[in-house]
């Protein structure tokens, strides 16, 4: 199966759309063999319920499909069986049953750790589509505790505490988590923008907005836009995202774009953050350089980490 990053705009992308399909008629196929009860869970069902995954969890083509515990175990070539100790909310996609979103994200917590596909910030991004589908972040939560003792608790929890509603991509969320990592306020997240001379006037809808009111009676106006390769990169639409900015600027805002390479290696992070803080004109002294990196392992798992070396070292 295709990332989502790899088919932003995967609608209009033939090859994520015969990906889909593909999953969906396996799915269909599956459940000829499959005991009664049966619901396809974890990575699949993050592909069924279209969230953003990651190359590491892309590189799993198994069926992952979640049994009650009462059913026999599953156990047939190409697929992932799990057992079902607490309920989950199932829905149909297709045709087929699914667990619901927020199970979905929780399942995933059984993911996480060493030599395993999913880390804390693969929660983070996918919290954030699931609280957009959702339209609040609650409901993660809430079917996190609602089970007893789930695998990777305090990660999914650490997750929880750094997802936002109103996301409308990955790539916005990892742009976000960068920013607001490197020492900058947290945006508002794909805010109307009207005009200042007509309130009625929409003249966009900004990926990350900030509008800091100053001392001086200013309101230091920025928006960030995370440009897709694949929307943002033609030609005719760089003319519209233009024409787009000039309008904004205008009216007294500052456009700064972000694309793939600015979140890539450590120095291109480094310097992105570096140029919002300038348009935020946030002090360079207050900025932390040193965290705009992604993160796996959560805060618990590094402290254990360093713990366990502390041992080894004393031996």
């Amino acid at each position: 199966m295709l990332s989502q990053r790899q088919r932003e705009g995967w609608t209009t992308d033939e090859a994520a759309e015969a990906a889909y399909r593909e999953l969906v008629a396996r799915c269909r196929v599956a459940l000829t063999v499959l005991p009664p009860g049966c619901a396809f869970s974890h990575l699949t069902a993050a592909r069924l319920l279209q969230l953003p995954t990651s190359y590491a969890m892309d590189a799993d083509p198994r069926i992952h499909v979640t049994r009650p515990i009462t059913s026999n175990r599953v156990r047939i070539p190409g697929f992932c069986g799990h057992r079902a100790l607490h309920p989950r909310e199932v829905v149909e996609i297709e045709g087929v049953p699914v667990v619901g979103v927020a199970d979905t994200w929780v399942d995933l917590g059984e993911l996480v750790g060493h030599g395993k596909p999913v880390g804390l910030d693969d929660l983070i991004v996918i919290g954030d589509a699931c609280a957009t589908l959702l339209g609040a972040r609650q409901p993660l939560v809430l079917a996190c505790l609602r089970r007893v003792r789930p695998r990777g608790k305090r990660t999914l929890l650490e997750a929880y505490e750094q997802i936002r509603l109103g996301s409308a991509s990955a790539g916005e969320t990892v742009a976000r988590l960068l920013l607001v990592r490197g020492g900058l306020p947290q945006p508002l997240l794909n805010e109307p923008i009207f005009a200042s001379w007509d309130p009625q006037r929409l003249l966009a809808v900004g990926d990350l907005v900030w509008r800091i009111p100053q001392p001086d009676g200013r309101v230091i106006k920025v928006i960030g836009e995370y440009q897709g390769e694949l929307f943002h990169s033609s030609p005719l639409q760089r003319e519209r995202d233009e024409r787009r900015a000039d309008g904004l600027g205008d009216d007294g805002w500052v456009v700064e774009n972000i694309w793939k390479k600015d979140v890539g290696d450590e120095a291109a992070r480094r310097a992105t953050v570096a140029r919002f803080a300038a348009a935020l004109e946030v002090p360079r002294e207050s900025l932390r350089l040193s965290e705009v990196g992604w993160r796996f392992f959560s805060t618990h798992a590094m402290e254990v980490a360093v713990q366990r070396q502390m041992r080894r070292s004393a031996w």
